[in-house]
């Protein structure tokens, strides 16, 4: 995939190298010409200055075949209106900007932008929301047969019940991560877009499962 940075800070710089180190092309946007620096010499991808949201530094970056765009310069506004012309101008799928203030990044998620408020920020909270694929543990039992796993679900999982996902793929929710915070999910609860689903599953059964929820509830029986 090709995945396009506007922002050469620490993050940006870490977020660059390790998406590099992944296999994928990176560009880099930032205004100051010396930030990149940071990317050290050993980076293979693209340096483009000019401004993040700028329609033409854009498409030098290659935007038109990205897959992926992240902001994460130090501005708030900028970050935003750079993830919503990477999203709706060019029609990039996974975008994702970091928040420095918690109570915009909320506004923001409910206008679809995945957004990273800096307090709960990590390079792999990032990673997940660029790369959402598969599943990616946080505990295993000792034995290693049962895991707590966020698991990415398709789209068409939007607007079904926590319940009727249980059941047509054999998991237990254990929490969702909405808007940033922890929820605890009843029966009724209905799956909204931007949610992050962290399920308990069998360690021998994570492929299945992975693939139950990139089909959606129409074929996860299939």
């Amino acid at each position: 995939m090709h995945i396009v940075i506007m922002g050469c800070g620490r993050v940006g710089a870490a977020l660059a190298q390790t998406l590099e180190q992944q296999g994928h092309t990176v560009a880099v946007v930032d205004q100051d010409p010396t930030a990149f620096r940071r990317l050290g010499a050993g980076f293979g991808g693209r340096r483009v200055t000019g401004v993040g949201f700028d329609q033409d530094t854009l498409r030098e970056a290659g935007i038109e075949e990205a897959g992926a765009f992240a902001a994460v310069s130090s501005g708030d506004n900028s970050n935003i209106i750079a993830a919503r012309v990477a999203r709706e101008m060019f029609g990039v799928e996974n975008v994702a900007a970091r928040i420095y203030d918690p109570r915009r990044a909320e506004v923001y998620q409910r206008l679809g932008i995945p957004t990273v408020a800096t307090v709960r920020w990590t390079a792999d909270q990032m990673l997940r929301r660029l790369l959402p694929s598969g599943a990616e543990p946080h505990w295993r039992d000792p034995s290693g047969g049962v895991q707590l796993a966020e698991v990415h679900i398709s789209p068409s999982w939007v607007g079904h019940k926590v319940s009727v996902l249980q059941e047509e793929t054999g998991v237990r929710v254990a929490f969702l991560t909405r808007l940033g915070e922890a929820v605890l999910p009843t029966s009724g609860t209905v799956l909204q877009e931007g949610d992050l689903v962290h399920v308990m599953m069998r360690t021998d059964e994570v492929e299945k499962v992975e693939a139950a929820f990139e089909k959606g509830p129409e074929e996860a029986n299939r």
